[in-house]
């Protein structure tokens, strides 16, 4: 099976219903799959080709995206700000080669750092995704999911999938920059809405937007977060702003698929859970404590880099580099990842906990910690924050002496007007580590 045939069985038994909302245009089921197949028509016999997009928030990426597929093509979304020069390489690159049967999508990892990984994805793990956050966070077709993210991005894509699943609508807004915009889509909706969230749009949301959160907290079915870590302050205002929703915290990557998911408006509100292994999925925890995960929903392997495909998927398991534990209740519990470990005269800190501590600051808007050298004492940690305007270095040092080991305490602190973050809202954290190395 593949998502499209449920887009097709949906455009037999519902016809009229709205399938696609993006700006002034807007599809029906019956219109949408009328669009598709024209554009298959129009593409001619591509079949087994790699075909890149560029992904633009728009009904027509959409549809072309369905049509490859239904072409029996590959789809190789492209970010939309992609560089003519970059854009020219990856086109001329992937016009020579090919993937294995079964592979529906090459999707290219942040790359913070330039090395960017092509993420082999197949139709059988487009479904088994779907199907994981349908029966898992319960999808319905009567709910408008509201897709702001880069649509190059498994974060985005992923919700594409359930949604046409159970027959539902999808909105596609051109990301989170226009908040008014945002708002203005809750209130035209009739009925439900849905939506995922990076951590960094959700802090932004109860910072400066919770008086317009609580008018329409009653639309809100459920909104999804990822990608990063969530400070347990935020997630808590956030709770208190949405007592009726559903808030989720999704444990997913490119390589492996959507793993599991954790309601933290339960009422214990645990930051780091990201809940039990979903319907097409398993994980566990390897002896040095990294998280590994199997199952249906794992990517086909890197797209012409079969060494590194070996050091990240084996015997059908996928390691990552996050650590964790499973507690009393089988829900999976991140403590961080171990590339971004700070070794501290040999003992081990865990940046986000300190970025976790320090946001519940009143006095900080956002912040990073990162690794720094210090000419006597060697590696230390150093927090660089954003401020409020009510911000005092010294309240904040005692603040984190009350919450954190004395061996977690940042010895150097620095102000910042921003955070460098990726396009899909990660802490850009490997340029830091990299220009601290340079310094």
């Amino acid at each position: 099976m593949q998502i499209e045939d449920k887009l097709r069985q949906n455009a037999g038994q519902q016809p009229h219903k709205t399938a696609l909302i993006c700006g002034d245009e807007a599809y029906t089921y019956g219109q949408l799959w009328q669009a598709v197949t024209a554009k298959v028509d129009a593409m001619g016999d591509v079949k087994g080709r790699l075909m890149p997009l560029v992904a633009t928030s728009t009904a027509d990426f959409l549809i072309a995206y369905f049509a490859v597929h239904v072409a029996g093509a590959v789809a190789v979304p492209l970010h939309k700000d992609l560089p003519k020069g970059k854009l020219d390489e990856y086109s001329a690159r992937l016009s020579w080669g090919s993937a294995p049967e079964g592979v529906a999508d090459i999707l290219f990892t942040t790359g913070t750092t330039g090395n960017a990984k092509a993420v082999m994805i197949s139709h059988q793990t487009i479904w088994a995704n779907a199907e994981n956050l349908v029966f898992s966070q319960g999808f319905s077709s009567d709910v408008t999911f509201i897709i702001n993210g880069p649509l190059n991005h498994i974060g985005s894509l992923s919700k594409v999938y359930p949604t046409i699943y159970v027959g539902g609508t999808i909105h596609i807004i051109d990301g989170m920059k226009d908040i008014k915009a945002f708002f203005d889509v809750i209130d035209r909706t009739e009925g439900k809405i849905a939506t995922f969230l990076v951590p960094a749009a959700i802090r932004m949301l109860i910072t400066l937007w919770a008086k317009e959160l609580q008018k329409v907290a009653q639309k809100v079915d459920f909104i999804e977060t990822g990608a990063a870590p969530m400070a347990a302050s935020d997630m808590r205002k956030f709770c208190e702003l949405l007592p009726m929703s559903r808030l989720f915290n999704t444990y997913a990557s490119t390589e492996t698929g959507i793993i599991s998911t954790y309601n933290f408006n339960d009422g214990e509100c645990l930051a780091g859970c990201v809940g039990r292994a979903m319907r097409h999925a398993q994980f566990f925890i390897t002896p040095d404590g990294h998280v590994a995960c199997k199952g249906l929903t794992l990517m086909t392997g890197y797209w012409e880099d079969e060494e590194a495909t070996r050091r990240v998927l084996k015997d059908g398991v996928v390691t990552t580099a996050d650590l964790g534990f499973i507690d009393d209740e089988g829900r999976l519990r991140l403590q961080g990842r171990g590339d971004d470990t700070i070794n501290v005269g040999g003992y081990k800190v865990a940046p986000s906990e300190v970025e976790d501590a320090a946001l519940a600051f009143h006095g900080v808007k956002d912040c990073i910690c990162v690794p720094a050298e210090h000419p006597v004492m060697g590696t230390v940690v150093k927090l660089i924050v954003v401020p409020h305007t009510d911000y005092d270095k010294k309240q904040l040092i005692l603040f984190l002496k009350e919450k954190l080991e004395a061996y977690k305490v940042p010895l150097l602190y620095e102000e910042s007007t921003a955070i460098r973050r990726t396009f899909n809202g990660k802490i850009d954290r490997k340029s830091y580590v990299i220009a601290s190395k340079k310094a």
